[in-house]
């Protein structure tokens, strides 16, 4: 069966000779993003410059397809945090969830900078899922947190099989832990095969949607240039797939995004991992609870960065939502929502994804 990598895999075989230029690019993409990670070391900017030290951190922190959906506004000692709807995906995420899940994950990267720079931040969730952080001055402290800023990614690779220690799961759990948040670990190998069933249907609900694959195309990036121009969305490289010409791509993308090769895919991932953790808050929360679970999976991505884990989602049957009620049931979760499955291991690093620039995201 030719699955998605495969038909890629070709495509690029048969632009021989554009493959050494997207060699170059991919190495350029690389440099970029790796200078786009560089944060301020602390102590060494100061008033405004500091602040945008701050959204900058922020901007690192993950966001459903990349999108970015977010706006800063800087006052004297206040930074102000909001969704930017024009960026939102309404067919994969039509509640707009995922939007303030990652509003969440830039507020704590914010947090833990602000404190490497001799700031201490007090955020302030509005029902509309609007932030304001306010900004005190407090003895400067570098976490390993805030340090793992820059090196967190989210990669989707196959990981190496190893298990986590039982103390290493419990570090994680503790990382992680906020007031309205449950988090349930599932490393058994039988339970992991339950997620995957999941996974699967999921999957064959959402490449069954015509409307979710028109905007996932949307948000792809085939190749390094167009990553560059746009400095957000799902670049191929970032998932080990190789550069095409985005003319090409998207003549041909459609015809091998196949639930089977999306389910191998995710079987080879999930297999290969160490467990996954199961984010779940209250059914009937909204946008202000969904900001805290963003800050709870932010701040165990961040401690498993530190620690030399490699994570990513796999969301599927908690995107669709007549699935979403039995996920929970399966997994003891009901009546609560589940926010977010993360898979965790040992395993590669991958390119890194690209962000635009601080002017495109502060007011």
């Amino acid at each position: 069966m030719t699955t998605r990598r495969r038909c890629l895999t070709l495509g690029a075989a048969a632009l021989a000779g554009g493959a050494l230029a997207g060699c170059d690019e991919r190495a350029e993409q690389d440099a970029a993003a790796r200078l786009q990670r560089r944060l301020a070391p602390p102590g060494s900017v100061a008033g405004a410059d500091r602040l945008r030290a701050l959204v900058h951190a922020a901007t690192l922190a993950p966001s459903s397809h990349n999108t970015q959906c977010w706006r800063f506004s800087l006052g004297a000692d206040t930074i102000r945090i909001a969704a930017d709807f024009s960026r939102r995906c309404p067919a994969v995420d039509p509640d707009d969830h995922h939007l303030f899940v990652s509003l969440g994950c830039a507020t704590e990267n914010l947090m833990q900078a602000a404190l490497a720079h001799g700031l201490q931040a007090e955020p302030q969730v509005a029902a509309d899922g609007g932030i304001t952080v306010a900004l005190a001055p407090t003895p400067p402290r570098r976490t390993a947190a805030y340090d793992a800023i820059a090196a967190r990614q989210s990669t989707r690779a196959a990981f190496d099989g190893r298990p986590l220690a039982p103390a290493l799961w419990q570090r994680l759990e503790d990382a992680a832990a906020a007031e309205g948040v449950t988090l349930q670990i599932v490393s058994d190998r039988a339970g992991l095969e339950r997620v995957l069933d999941a996974v699967a249907t999921g999957h064959r609900a959402q490449l069954s949607d015509a409307a979710f694959v028109d905007e996932l195309v949307r948000w792809l990036r085939f190749d390094a240039a167009e990553a560059a121009r746009s400095g957000d969305g799902l670049f191929a490289g970032c998932s080990g797939q190789p550069s095409l010409p985005p003319w090409l791509a998207r003549r041909i993308v459609r015809r091998f995004l196949r639930a089977d090769s999306e389910v191998a895919r995710s079987t080879e991932q999930l297999r290969s991992s160490a467990g996954v953790v199961i984010l779940a808050s209250d059914a009937a929360g909204g946008p202000q609870r969904w900001v805290g679970v963003g800050r709870a999976f932010q701040r165990l991505a961040l401690e498993a960065t530190a620690a030399g884990l490699r994570l990513s989602l796999l969301n599927p049957p908690l995107e669709v939502a007549r699935l979403r009620a039995p996920f929970a049931s399966a997994f003891g979760l009901a009546p609560l929502r589940p926010d977010l499955i993360v898979r965790i291991g040992y395993g590669p690093r991958l390119p890194e994804s690209l962000r635009r620039p601080l002017e495109a995201v502060i007011a």
